[in-house]
């Protein structure tokens, strides 16, 4: 789920690089919660620059409880601990336009207009370091959210008064209910909100990729366990089984399954872990509309020389003539037949009558 939510992270920062300025309203607009004192328009000018370029990592009410804050070190600030004597405006002026080095927050010089950058540091200097509002509610009818109360037995979950792997024999009913409204309906929104196990940031362990010390062009091949078959590419991993292969058959398994499984895979579909990922994907050497017509010549010229453009490198300089011509007798055998070179026409052939 961290993962699909890391995602989601790095496309929704591009917001902090978009040239676009937010929408600049002829009139203020009403805030959702009034602050301590009548609102000028270049206060809700503030409001709307913050809502459009700050909220995703300093959040909606200044206070960096946000998803993004998670990924981040060191984290946004939170506006709401601080008093506006305590950061002086012109840093803040100096932060919001140039940057801060080794952070996450960038300069918006070029992006915002400098009347936008004194409007936003004054609206969260009053807003949040002073007033500590709270700013724009999100879960409003104007925000798609009609009678967002209906979901009230997850609220514990998404502010966190009740922590999202807490056993479910110390739950109620309702608690119970509760929870599975929140994993169904809001967790895309506010990722796991707050757990009493934190767990390992990152699992190392490859659950969609094979066991048991297998390694691509293994030799002679290793049994392959894809995790439970839970895994799609681990099938493309097995080496064909083929009885009756020639002396030369033989070479050219021993290379290919050494060689160019990596990328095609051991079955030649191109359709295991690496060649997935590769971008344009391996060539699937058992597919007739990619092999039909090919030749030996043509696929021996690929090999040596590769192809511009693609993963596919040039083994002139580590497979001899013989060797190249073994592969090609294996991958005509167990993927798709090679075409035999045509003859040359002889000189009365290409006689003109």
């Amino acid at each position: 789920m961290r993962l699909f939510a890391l995602m989601a992270l790095l496309l929704s920062l591009g917001a902090c690089s978009d040239s676009r300025s937010p929408p600049r309203p002829e009139t203020p607009t009403a805030a959702a919660t009034a602050s301590a004192q009548p609102q000028s328009a270049d206060h809700e000018l503030g409001r709307r620059v913050y809502n459009f370029r700050c909220y995703f990592c300093h959040g909606y009410s200044g206070n960096a409880e946000t998803l993004a804050s998670t990924y981040l070190s060191p984290r946004p600030l939170d506006f709401t601990k601080l008093a506006p004597e305590e950061m002086d405006r012109e840093r803040m002026l100096n932060s919001i336009t140039h940057g801060l080095p080794g952070t996450a927050m960038k300069g918006f010089e070029g992006i915002l207009q400098p009347d936008e950058i004194a409007a936003v540091t004054d609206f969260v200097r009053h807003e949040f370091m002073a007033s500590k509002a709270r700013n724009t509610n999100y879960h409003t009818a104007a925000a798609g959210w009609a009678n967002h109360e209906r979901y009230a037995a997850a609220f514990p979950f998404a502010t966190g008064e009740i922590t999202l792997d807490t056993p479910a024999e110390q739950l109620t009913p309702q608690q119970r209910a509760g929870r599975r409204l929140f994993m169904s309906t809001c967790v895309s929104c506010h990722d796991r909100a707050k757990v009493d196990n934190e767990g390992v940031p990152w699992d190392s362990r490859a659950l969609s990729y094979p066991r048991m010390g297998f390694q691509p062009g293994d030799w002679p091949p290793k049994q392959v366990d894809g995790i439970s078959s839970a895994t799609p590419y681990h099938l493309h991993d097995k080496v064909p089984k083929i009885a009756g292969l020639t002396a030369l058959e033989k070479k050219g398994e021993r290379l290919y399954q050494q060689n160019c499984a990596f990328c095609h895979a051991a079955d030649g579909t191109g359709r295991n872990w690496i060649g997935t990922f590769l971008e344009p994907h391996p060539r699937d050497l058992t597919a007739p509309e990619f092999m039909r017509g090919m030749t030996s010549e043509r696929l021996a010229h690929v090999i040596r020389e590769g192809l511009p453009g693609t993963s596919m490198p040039a083994w002139k300089s580590v497979l001899g003539t013989a060797e190249t011509q073994a592969i090609i007798a294996y991958i005509s055998r167990a993927f798709h037949p090679v075409a035999a070179d045509p003859a040359p026409a002889s000189p009365a052939a290409s006689a003109t009558p």
